[in-house]
């Protein structure tokens, strides 16, 4: 039994005096991932802070054209919101492709980009891993890698984040609100999650007092042309191989603007800027997509099962960009389930 203490707050402020207060508390809401966390004592908070009752669970444009998603919007609720289908189908359809309908239902938009690694070496207490205990080594390299990340790697660790909706969410270039105890902040979603480095436990640049209260995306939703494309084992309820999520703005036969992310493949959602740029002003085909592959997958390396994703990672790239230029998405299988 692990035992901690439990407090529900009603506003932000006091959430965030309680996280200053103890640092290795962590706050709650669906819990999806938290409690899994707890129960194979990967995790074992001293304090819990139930964040569930705060009023952060509303979607709503801004003043920029834009919309600004509270934190505790639950994943099936912002999948099936009216501007979400409507403006930004990427992001709908790549939170549809995660999970289970059931932890859709509680998994919260901010706890969907606190999500831990779902490497095995990780859940298991009795293997070293630099994640989980910093120093102690990571099981991973040259054990079973089979899932394991193919880009921005380290010796240390070479975990990928298991998140769909945050593919999507790097795509269209969110933003992380924050609050602290001593100020709010605006967080670009590129500067959001690193890179595991000499530091593989730290999974993102929140401080230690700091909430995650909102997410906005920007007006440009690529609403016509785009496609999220998920590559599992099975097809519910498995954590991606490789993802792309393409987005584009086509004038005149050519690409205006791309926006290109993968998952599965990294510590943090994927995206390379020379790949996007060289894009711009292509006519959509397979050829300026095989270009585009490659730039993004030039500093791709293998482990000793992992080989597989990089051929699968190019394919992929190809198929998702040439969905989204056709206007045709990848239909999720869960579209239908409400």
């Amino acid at each position: 039994m692990n035992n901690f203490d439990y407090a529900r707050v009603s506003d932000v402020a006091e959430a965030v005096k309680l996280k200053a207060e103890t640092p290795d508390a962590k706050f709650i809401a669906g819990g999806t991932n938290l409690i899994d966390l707890m129960k194979y004592h990967v995790e074992p908070p001293r304090r819990l802070i139930d964040i569930s009752r705060l009023p952060l669970n509303v979607v709503e444009e801004t003043s920029t054209g834009g919309v600004r998603i509270g934190a505790l919007v639950p994943n099936s609720t912002l999948a099936y919101h009216p501007i979400v289908e409507s403006r930004y189908p990427l992001l709908a359809s790549a939170i549809l492709a995660g999970a289970s309908a059931q932890l859709r239902n509680m998994a919260s938009t901010g706890g969907n980009l606190l999500q831990r690694t779902r490497c095995a070496y990780f859940y298991d207490v009795s293997m070293p891993c630099n994640k989980r205990s910093p120093g102690a080594g990571c099981s991973a390299i040259g054990g079973l890698d089979r899932n394991h990340a193919i880009l921005g790697a380290s010796p240390d660790c070479i975990a990928t984040h298991p998140s769909d909706m945050c593919v999507a969410l790097a795509a269209l270039d969110a933003t992380v609100q924050v609050t602290g105890a001593q100020s709010e902040r605006a967080v670009a979603f590129a500067d959001f999650h690193r890179l595991p480095g000499d530091r593989p436990d730290l999974d993102n640049t929140l401080r230690a007092d700091e909430i995650i209260t909102a997410i906005e995306l920007p007006a440009q939703g690529f609403a016509t042309n785009h496609s999220y494309l998920k590559i599992r084992d099975r097809l519910s309820y498995a954590f991606a191989l490789v993802s792309v999520a393409a987005a584009l703005e086509l004038d005149g036969g050519r690409i205006r603007e791309v926006r290109l992310a993968l998952g599965g493949v990294a510590h943090k959602p994927w995206r390379n800027a020379e790949a996007e740029a060289a894009l711009r002003g292509q006519a959509p085909g397979d050829d300026a997509f095989d270009r585009a592959a490659d730039m993004l997958l030039a500093d791709a390396g293998a482990h000793a099962h992992n080989g597989f994703k990089i051929p699968l990672a190019r394919r992929a790239i190809r198929r998702a960009l040439t969905q989204a230029a056709n206007g045709t998405p990848q239909i999720q299988s869960t579209k239908t389930i409400r």
